[in-house]
Order: C-alpha cells, then structure tokens, then sequence
C-alpha cells in the first residue's frame, strides 16, 4: 500500500519525551483528527508529547448491521485479516522511527477512532515492545478469535503488553460500529487479563464528544506524565 508521510505535530515545549500515534476513521485523515490535537496542545498538559497522525489507506471493516445481531459474526465475516497485519506492520514501523529518534518505546501510545482505533488495538496487543498505552474510540477488537492463538506473543512472559494501559471509550447510539460491539471487545479483552478503563457517552453517535477528548486527554497525561529528560525540540 502507498501511503502519504504522516501528520507531525511535534511537543509543544522544549522537551520531546514522549509520541501518540493516532490512526483516523473510515474515510478520514490524519487531518481529521488535527483540531482534537491543537485542542490539547493548547491545553499544555501534553507539552513533552508528539503527535504522529498517519493517513491511511482505505481498510474494509464493514458491518452489516442486519445481520449483526447482537453476536459480531458478521464483522468479523467481513474483517480484512491481511489488510489489518500490513497496517499493524506499518504501525511498528511508525514505532520503531521514534525509537530510533531516542523514544523509548514504552514513552509511545497507539490509539485511533473506529478503524483506526481496531488497528491501534490489534497492533499494540500484538507488539513486540512494550508500550505505555493504547486508545480505541468508538471501535472494537478486530481478530478477537485468533488474537490469542495466532497474534499475542508467546511465550507469556514474551507478551510485554499484558499489563498495558487501555482506554477504550463508546457512544451508547453509535450507527457504525454499535454499542453493543464496544462493549463486548471491552468484556474480552478484561477476560483476557488486560486493564481496560471503559468510558461511555450517553447519546453520542459514532463521532466524539469534548468529554470524551478530555478523558482522552487525562488518559494520555496519566500514562504519559512529564519527565524533564528527552531531547530539546529545535
């Protein structure tokens, strides 16, 4: 896949000690996401924080809400399994660039809304270093039936993510990706032993609210508090 340079917003202050990697929706850019961005950065409570928003190419996550029923066995019918690991791999890349900048891996958070967010699930559960947090909005858990036998490092103790943070946040009339599907993602991943804080919003579609960019905000502060180390932005 072709893929455009991503949208760089670097730290607001003279410290760059930390990176968000966030991956827009279906049918958006990372331009998409850029007001949400400004909005924090003015906000100075993510002054170390870089902001990595890629442009991606179109992934076929559909839902045939008919057939939906409450189960999610049609989404994962239509999941593009082969589209979803390329992206992962893309996602490492992205990772891998600010390592290799002097970010330590566990100073980089994946998150993403609806697409984006299920490939920012899929590819933090599945990384092979260890990160300091993931964000899902308005999305769900894609490959949920194989993550655990075919993705999730194995051994156990290779799994260096089982203990990272994830927030995952929903809108209770999402027409896209319903509630319902949040949830259930939510419910597994818990079963599977990962420490999910669930947020959900009272009659928000499938968009986000300034509530849920603060909870955001304040997830992204907490796993990412300010350190004073890192490298001067020029």
């Amino acid at each position: 896949m072709s893929r455009l340079a991503p949208l760089v917003f670097p730290a607001a202050g003279p410290r760059h000690t930390a990176t968000v990697i966030f991956a827009h929706g279906l049918g958006d850019s990372g331009h998409g996401w850029a007001s949400a961005v400004e909005n924090w950065r003015r906000r100075q409570r993510l002054d170390e924080v870089k902001f990595v928003l890629p442009h991606a190419p179109v992934i076929p996550i559909t839902v045939n809400m008919a057939s939906l029923g409450g189960s999610a066995e049609s989404l994962r019918g239509n999941e593009d399994e082969a589209g979803l690991v390329e992206s992962r791999d893309y996602f490492q890349k992205l990772v891998q660039q600010e390592v290799d900048n002097g970010i330590p891996a566990d100073r980089i958070v994946l998150g993403g809304f609806s697409q984006g967010g299920a490939v920012a699930l899929f590819s933090g559960l599945t990384s092979l270093v260890k990160l300091a947090g993931i964000v899902g909005m308005s999305t769900y858990l894609p490959l949920s039936l194989k993550l655990e036998s075919t993705y999730i490092p194995k051994p156990a103790s290779a799994n260096v993510n089982a203990q990272t943070p994830i927030i995952m946040c929903h809108g209770t009339v999402d027409p896209v990706l319903p509630f319902q599907l949040g949830l259930l993602s939510k419910d597994h991943l818990v079963k599977l032993g990962y420490p999910v804080e669930w947020k959900e919003y009272a009659g928000m579609p499938h968009s986000a609210v300034p509530e849920e960019l603060d909870d955001i905000e304040e997830f992204l502060h907490k796993v990412l508090p300010p350190s004073g180390g890192g490298k001067t932005e020029l």
